[in-house]
């Protein structure tokens, strides 16, 4: 059973690291926001590598699974890679997990992975192993974030304080658990599979983009009826951006206060994270407060 207690955290990060960009999920579309983010590694005082694949593409992947897979071990194994952050999202990164003795590799090199959307898959691998990752911004996204933004993680990654974020609140109190991020879309076809983390005592934060009502609807549906809400203690909603209603439809917040808010635990939404607009990086695995009344996440 996953325990808050018992979790283990990659070494924090120090001034001249080097944080090396690997593309696991989809092909890089945007060349000039990558040049953006080397700047913005740089300015925080870091070295910013890519692998050799990073760039490759194979359909709508990043290169075929072979090279995607070879990126992820060569970030976690080489020594002079102090820190992994996912070029983008898109698709392809579960694929990655089919092969490989991830378990051992991941144990055996304990390293900040940093990504969300599509790169949900490893994060939730990792949280099924106890191990801390990162829920921010990827590296296409990074020169969007607000300075605000941008310092929550880079202090963060050199273990300072984490302030809290503010929300909106539905009510039913406080509640402590750990702190486990998704994309709802991708955590959705992680159901019933090897990579999904016990959910007992988890603190979920959910976002999404692109989703109409009725497929969010459908989604948390599902999740309902495998009983998969029983064991988690709240929930914080981040963006669900560009989830665009048609005509005698609900709105994507009609949707979640339906098919949430008899739940009975606390939830708080409109936090700052997601796609399309300010991505506060979120701690996976760490222990947080979700206060439903007052609307806000803090790191206990």
């Amino acid at each position: 059973m996953t325990s808050i207690d018992v979790w283990k955290q990659p070494p924090y990060l120090k001034p001249g690291d080097t944080i090396v960009g690997i593309s696991p999920s989809g092909a890089i579309k945007d060349l000039a926001a990558v040049e953006k983010a080397r700047e913005i590694v740089r300015s925080q005082g870091y070295n910013l590598a890519l692998d050799k694949h990073w760039n490759a593409h194979y359909g709508y992947l990043a290169g075929t699974d072979e090279q995607r897979r070879e990126a992820l071990l060569e970030a976690l194994t080489n020594s002079n890679y102090k820190a992994i952050i996912a070029v983008r999202g898109g698709y392809g990164a579960a694929r990655l997990l089919e092969a490989e003795d991830w378990e051992t590799i991941f144990r055996n090199n304990p390293k900040w992975i940093i990504g969300f959307s599509d790169i949900t898959g490893l994060l939730w691998k990792l949280a099924r192993l106890n191990i801390y990752s990162i829920h921010g911004p990827v590296l296409v996204s990074l020169a969007k974030e607000p300075e605000w933004s941008l310092k929550r993680l880079f202090n963060y990654l050199q273990g300072h304080p984490l302030p809290p974020l503010q929300g909106e609140g539905w009510g039913n109190g406080q509640a402590e658990g750990w702190l486990l991020p998704a994309n709802l879309t991708v955590a959705t076809h992680l159901l019933g599979t090897p990579l999904k983390p016990p959910l007992d005592g988890a603190i979920l934060a959910l976002e999404d983009v692109g989703e109409p009502p009725y497929r969010i609807d459908r989604m948390l549906t599902q999740w309902r009826l495998i009983g998969a809400f029983r064991e988690v203690k709240g929930i914080a909603l981040g963006r669900f951006s560009s989830s665009h209603a048609s005509s005698h439809s609900w709105t994507v917040e009609e949707v979640l206060r339906d098919r949430l808010g008899d739940l009975g635990i606390p939830i708080v939404s409109e936090l700052p994270f997601g796609h399309e607009g300010v991505n506060a990086m979120l701690p996976v695995g760490m222990k947080v407060r979700l206060d439903g009344d007052q609307g806000i996440l803090t790191r206990v």
